[in-house]
């Protein structure tokens, strides 16, 4: 039995009932390579402890995020076959937590895309789609799966809206972009186009024309972020720790509401649009960032303040 084989079909499934799996699959495919290359014939605990040990040093929240994707497989394989073992829940105390995220100044953002331009591929591909892909994130706060989602009939060029048909849990938006990010990401699908010699469904593609996967667009920014020296450099092509692609869309959503308040905005009617332009659920993970970046709720503080004390003197 490939374990490889059984967790694309288990996603296959899981996907089927409307689930987001790019990170279940990111730490699935870790789990199954390892189970594959240690023969391992079915799952039991031993296996998964051995796994996770052989893993780089987390803290106890992402080690037990990998605990339970990975039980939650070995509950499925043993609903195939009850000699596959599922672990006992706890087994890996932790509790999940949202880290402060990491918000890049103007300057890392400007690197991070320069030095993409120039990884290198055969046709100058990689270089185009990552700075491209970066670029993007970075202006629109789009997650990373909603972006690689795209496919080129997504983007709409005469009316400057991007349609986001793979967000989270499903939820479909639309976003009304600046005509100078319409404008580059026109420019890069031309280019993307000329290289490849034909127009291919995806948005952004490797040198190959197949779509760009997670692992690979993850891997990219690491090597990127070393580079420039955000992350230390690794050896075995390893990703290291530090500033996450994700902190990009972080860093987007911190900056917009630092402008609302430095420019006097209603923040409380303000934030129902971040909301939705986010695609949160609700409106309770935007207001996550007043408590995991100081300066906003410092900014909060005195905005409430203000309010309180005019309303005192009338």
């Amino acid at each position: 039995m490939s374990f490889l084989s059984e967790m694309d079909r288990y996603l296959i499934v899981r996907r089927q009932l409307g689930a987001d799996l790019s990170t279940d699959e990111r730490i699935l495919r870790r789990f199954a390579t390892f189970a594959d290359r240690d023969d391992a014939e079915y799952v039991d605990t031993n296996l998964i402890l051995r796994w996770l040990e052989s893993l780089p040093s987390a803290n106890s929240g992402t080690r037990a995020t990998r605990f339970r994707i990975t039980r939650q497989f070995a509950e499925w394989l043993h609903g195939l076959d009850p000699r596959h073992e599922v672990p006992p829940r706890g087994l890996v105390p932790g509790r999940v937590q949202h880290g402060r995220p990491y918000i890049y100044s103007e300057a890392e953002i400007a690197a991070i895309i320069e030095h993409a331009r120039t990884l290198p591929s055969v046709y100058g591909m990689r270089g185009l789609t990552c700075s491209t892909l970066f670029g993007l994130i970075a202006v629109t706060g789009l997650r990373i799966s909603e972006a690689l989602g795209l496919d080129n009939a997504d983007l709409d060029v005469e009316t400057g809206l991007l349609y986001i048909r793979q967000g989270k849990l499903g939820k479909e938006r639309l976003l009304p972009l600046d005509p100078s990010v319409v404008q580059r990401l026109e420019s890069y699908s031309s280019e993307r186009d000329r290289l490849l010699g034909h127009r291919p469904e995806a948005f952004f593609v490797t040198c190959d024309g197949r779509r760009v996967g997670d692992c690979g667009a993850r891997y990219n920014f690491a090597h990127v972020c070393q580079q420039i020296g955000l992350r230390e450099p690794q050896p075995y092509l390893r990703h290291g720790r530090g500033p996450r692609i994700h902190d990009l869309r972080h860093t987007f959503a911190v900056r917009t509401m630092l402008s609302w308040y430095r420019s006097g905005k209603d923040v409380g009617r303000e934030m129902i649009k971040l909301t939705t332009w986010l695609g949160h659920a609700n409106p309770t993970n935007t207001y996550w960032y007043l408590e995991a970046v100081p300066e906003l709720l410092e900014l909060a503080s005195i905005r409430i303040t203000g309010v309180a004390a005019e309303a005192e003197t009338r």
